[in-house]
C-alpha cells in the first residue's frame, strides 16, 4: 500500500518499522528523500497522483524515509539506505527497489532519481513499470496504469 509522504519518517518510525513487504511477497520501495529538496517534492507529487498509486498500491510497500542533507554531512537514516547496499548518497532523493529476500533490485540506478524534478510522468511511470517486475517471479498480469 503506498504511504503519504513524511518527512519526518525514522528508523524508528511505525511507518517504517510496520511496513511489511516480506508478508505480502511485495516490493518495497524505499524512497529516501527530504522535504527541503525540489526533486524529492516532485517525486512525492507524482506517486501520490491516482495513476501512480494504482502501480504503488498492487506492487509495491512504499516507504519514505527522510535522510536530511547527506550531501552536506547532516544525513539522517543512512544505515536503512546502506542496510540494503546503497552505501553513498549524494544527492536526493534515491529511490531503492527490495525483494521479499531483502536484496536490492537497482543500487546502480537508486540514486539517478535526484533528477525527479526533471524527468517527464511517462518516464517515471515506465521506469518503476519496469522496477514493479523485477520481483524475480514469474508474473505476466498487466500492471494498473498501463497502456
Amino acid at each position: 500500500a503506498a504511504m503519504q509522504p513524511d518527512a519526518s519518517c525514522s528508523a524508528s518510525s511505525p511507518s517504517f518499522e510496520g511496513s511489511s513487504p516480506h508478508a505480502r511477497g511485495t516490493l518495497a520501495l524505499l524512497v529516501f528523500g527530504a522535504n527541503w529538496c525540489h526533486d524529492s517534492r516532485a517525486l512525492a507529487g507524482w506517486l501520490s497522483t491516482p495513476r501512480f498509486a494504482a502501480l504503488l498500491d498492487e506492487r509495491f510497500e512504499t516507504v519514505f524515509i527522510n535522510v536530511g542533507m547527506p550531501q552536506t554531512d547532516d544525513g539522517h537514516n543512512l544505515h536503512l539506505a546502506s542496510r540494503f547496499g546503497l552505501e553513498t548518497m549524494s544527492g536526493t532523493p534515491a529511490l531503492l527497489v527490495v525483494r521479499p529476500d531483502g536484496s536490492a533490485v537497482n543500487l546502480q540506478t537508486a540514486g539517478s532519481w535526484r533528477n525527479a524534478a526533471s524527468r517527464s510522468e511517462e518516464a517515471i511511470f515506465t521506469e518503476l513499470t519496469e522496477l514493479a517486475g523485477q520481483k524475480g517471479l514469474a508474473d505476466q498480469t498487466q500492471l494498473p496504469g498501463q497502456k
